[in-house]
């Protein structure tokens, strides 16, 4: 089994869908007729990504907005606060059919939209459909907390004016029992501010500081106490708890909702996927109209199938692999019999790469984006029980100098891929990078560069005139305008291991 590509060479894009400067996004590219499932791990792990069946990388030193590959060692994961909020939520609106319309409620700067990349266009120019999320998702802080008593009492206090230190101006509204009147009285004559008295301040940082007291007192109080034996679990113990132990509760009898998580191997051979194709594809449009605000025709069927049904990838089992087998995947979310979201992943020998995801916007009151990708980690790690090496989960691109698009690097612990070594580094480390400089090389060490250069240009593998053979070869058969540059350009995209081992269609 052979991938063959056809090079299509770099271009420069109509306009950025993430910054929206035109003509600033730059990347390079190929169209892949077939793929097997290594060769495209090695393909991710060189920057590259699909979309449908086009291939590409974006040029990291030239595009506006930079894409550093992202990947979660999801042996290692713990799901956050924020995390756990979604995951009770979803699991109360199963159980009893309620949940918390709060805005700030498991959406602290997490995803409320899709995991992927743009849709590319069959002429391989890509349309202007941005994964940014609709509204920009901000951390809680200390004054969202505030409870409605605190925000009374806060208008009190800038009414009244009784708190020492503040102003002893004072006006004063008459209104007459119809409130059709409203007149001021003149301010008493004084002598100006007392300078025995402190400065004016707001009443909010009055209320913030007898808070930040009041805590202060109590964590006293509780130091003070003598340690007491405890046969129950430490604090430690109890903020453990997994994904899979949120998603693995067994529902009550009269369960308000029931859900289902299907996964359906991309394939027209396949009874279920070709079952549930009209609905899913109503569900995409649906999607792409509410959320990315697309045409009827930018969503069709026929687009549809093109951008998320085509995949170049080639199925494929293993003796030591899943029992799904590698290949391209359709994870569908059934509730109450009817599909409310799609995570469109490919599973690959070392990762599970989520490719997109598209739901109901009727249910977006439930965080699909987080809650699919906490099942996509939970997944992977269901998959690693059998085949040992696949623990990562690819989340596509991580770009830094889009705020919006910060929350990728939320999933800990994360690596980003050097755009010169081809290295993994922590992302903690290379966040300060990322601060001065939109473009950085993570690797420190100078001398470090590809290990999968191009060095030997003739041993490229050639598919020319139905035949197979090395680009020396090739050289000398081929008639017509040199073309050494664009296999020089290819050979560099994909490096020597697998310019070697895959095939590049010449005609």
């Amino acid at each position: 089994m052979y991938s063959i590509l056809e090079y299509r060479g770099p271009k420069m894009e109509a306009s950025c869908g993430y910054c929206r400067v035109a003509g600033g996004k730059a990347s390079d590219g190929m169209w892949a007729h077939t793929l097997t499932v290594q060769d495209y791990q090695d393909l991710i792990d060189r920057g590259c990504r699909r979309s449908g069946k086009y291939v590409y990388k974006p040029l990291m030193n030239q595009t506006c907005c930079p894409q550093y590959t992202i990947r979660l060692s999801t042996s290692n994961f713990h799901p956050t606060k924020s995390h756990k909020k979604v995951l009770k939520k979803v699991l109360k609106y199963l159980h009893v059919g309620e949940v918390s319309h709060s805005k700030d409620e498991g959406t602290s700067g997490e995803p409320m939209d899709s995991q992927a990349e743009s849709p590319v266009s069959c002429n391989v120019s890509i349309l202007d459909k941005s994964e940014i999320p609709e509204e920009e998702l901000k951390p809680l802080n200390i004054e969202q907390e505030e409870t409605e008593k605190d925000r009374e009492s806060d208008k009190q206090e800038a009414t009244h004016v009784s708190s020492p230190g503040l102003c002893d101006k004072e006006e004063h509204c008459i209104q007459s029992a119809e409130g059709e009147t409203c007149s001021h009285s003149n301010p008493k004559p004084g002598k100006g501010a007392d300078v025995t008295k402190p400065p004016c301040r707001k009443a909010k940082d009055i209320r913030k500081e007898r808070r930040m007291q009041k805590l202060l007192h109590q964590q006293t109080d509780k130091a003070s106490l003598p340690e007491r034996p405890s046969a129950k679990p430490t604090c430690k113990a109890k903020g453990s708890k997994s994904v899979e132990d949120f998603i693995s509760v067994t529902p009550p009898e009269n369960a308000a909702h029931h859900l289902e998580v299907k996964l359906v191997p991309v394939s027209m051979e396949d009874p279920e996927f070709v079952s549930s194709f009209d609905r899913s594809a109503a569900l995409y449009a649906k999607y792409q109209m509410a959320i990315h605000k697309d045409l009827p025709y930018q969503c069709s069927p026929d687009e549809f199938t093109r951008f998320l049904c085509d995949s170049p990838l080639e199925p494929e089992t293993r003796p030591d692999g899943p029992a799904c087998g590698y290949g391209s995947f359709h994870q569908q979310y059934w509730l109450d019999g009817k599909i409310v979201a799609v995570g469109v992943i490919d599973i690959l020998p070392y990762c599970v790469s989520s490719v997109y995801l598209y739901y109901d916007p009727d249910y977006a009151f439930l965080s699909p984006g987080v809650y699919s990708a906490l099942r996509e980690i939970a997944f992977t790690r269901e998959l690693q029980k059998r085949a040992a090496d696949l623990c990562y989960y690819y989340m596509g691109f991580y770009i830094h100098s889009c705020p919006k698009m910060r929350y990728k690097g939320q999933y800990k612990p994360s690596d980003l891929l050097c755009p010169e070594t081809y290295l993994w580094t922590p992302i903690e480390k290379c966040l300060p990078l990322l601060e001065l400089s939109k473009y950085t090389r993570f690797n420190s060490n100078p001398k470090e560069g590809d290990r999968d250069l191009l060095t030997e240009l003739g041993r490229v593998r050639v598919l020319y005139k139905r035949t197979v053979m090395p680009y020396s070869i090739y050289k000398k058969r081929r008639k017509g305008p040199n073309d050494e540059v664009a296999v020089k350009q290819y050979a560099g995209l994909v490096g020597q291991t697998c310019a070697e081992r895959m095939l590049l269609y010449r005609n």
